[in-house]
């Protein structure tokens, strides 16, 4: 086992105090962040923080069919949309919510802009003490079980009930959210177009919590073909079309170590066929992103890698009322650097 630490219970729910303080005295002692439990656990990840002055309305829906994960379902309706709108799905941090992801990540922003619906699921504390979506766990990231069927029902249900396309269909979040965009990407690759990870980790870097802070810091190495086989196993018949990804990772982040922005894009180039060094780079914005592009055959982006500069772990917005501007700052894990959700609705075609 990795750096000898000895196996901590078997995790299926949150951990108890004591298996908590367990963990941490372990990290403490190989030299990892306290935060690292948080993501891979339940334990605090993101400070408590209010939500920004004026909500975003959103819709609950509570009859979006089976839901074994035991999420919460939410949707925003933009001002005015298509009969046929794009759906994105939005997945927040741990100890975040639905609604504290809708008023800071400045995804209503576009929504309203270009017509497209967003469909915020939401965990509880009841499936993880501090609300992180469970990445780690098997049954939660395999095709028709838990947090992942959950989630796949609510796609179902926009489609149902508010028209959404099934054929522009599409996935983002943050951090543990992240990593369950990941999750979704490779269990549902006929469902979803395209996806957006930001501050997250490879499909099934981890499966049980020891492992879930070994992928988060120091990170874990594993070829290209290995981390793709994790994703063509997920969805057993799938032959393509495979999604598109774009990976949004801050270069100073020690919670989530940007070695797993490089095992995102060793994964998903593998999967695509593709091999491991851009076709094309550029830089983004007014921070200094740089932009890294993996291309088809037919020479649309595959793959995409967005190295945000000298910011931590956490969500980079730009507040503002410019084109290329969305979020707010005074929630944690939302931070002043680059309206990512600008570049993403960008990436996933919506843009007029």
């Amino acid at each position: 086992m990795p750096y000898g630490i000895a196996q901590p219970p078997t995790q299926t729910a949150p951990l108890s105090r004591r298996a908590a303080a367990w963990l941490r005295r372990r990290l403490r002692r190989i030299g990892l962040p306290a935060a690292a439990l948080a993501l891979a656990a339940g334990a605090s990840l993101f400070a408590p923080a209010s939500q920004a002055d004026a909500a975003v309305a959103l819709e609950r829906v509570t009859d979006f069919g089976a839901n074994p994960g035991a999420l919460n379902m939410y949707v925003y309706r933009p001002r005015s949309a298509p009969a046929r709108p794009a759906v994105v799905v939005a997945l927040h941090g741990c100890t975040q919510s639905a609604q504290i992801y809708a008023d800071n990540s400045g995804l209503t922003k576009f929504a309203d802009q270009y017509g497209f619906l967003l469909v915020f699921a939401e965990t509880t504390t009841s499936n993880n003490i501090n609300k992180c979506f469970n990445w780690f766990q098997s049954g939660d990231t395999q095709r028709g079980q838990g947090e992942a069927a959950s989630i796949r029902q609510m796609v179902a249900k926009a489609g149902s009930a508010y028209g959404g396309d099934p054929a522009r269909t599409y996935v983002t979040g943050l951090s543990a959210g992240g990593a369950m965009t990941a999750a979704m990407l490779a269990t549902y690759p006929d469902v979803f177009q395209a996806g957006a990870v930001v501050a997250g980790l490879p499909y099934r870097c981890a499966t049980d919590v020891v492992s879930a802070y070994t992928c988060m810091n120091p990170g874990v190495n594993r070829t290209p073909a290995a981390w793709a086989k994790n994703v063509t196993d997920a969805a057993p018949g799938h032959t393509g079309p495979w999604p598109r990804v774009a990976i949004w990772h801050g270069d100073r982040d020690t919670t989530v170590v940007p070695k797993n922005a490089d095992a995102l894009r060793d994964q998903w180039t593998a999967v695509h066929g593709l091999g491991q060094s851009p076709d094309r780079t550029s830089t983004i914005g007014t921070n200094g992103t740089r932009r890294e592009q993996y291309l088809a055959a037919d020479g649309s982006v595959a793959v995409e890698v967005d190295r945000v500069p000298d910011i931590g772990h956490g969500t980079p917005v730009d507040p503002g009322t410019a084109a290329q501007q969305c979020g707010a700052t005074g929630t944690a894990h939302f931070i002043a650097s680059i309206c990512s959700s600008h570049w993403i609705t960008e990436f996933f075609g919506l843009h007029g």
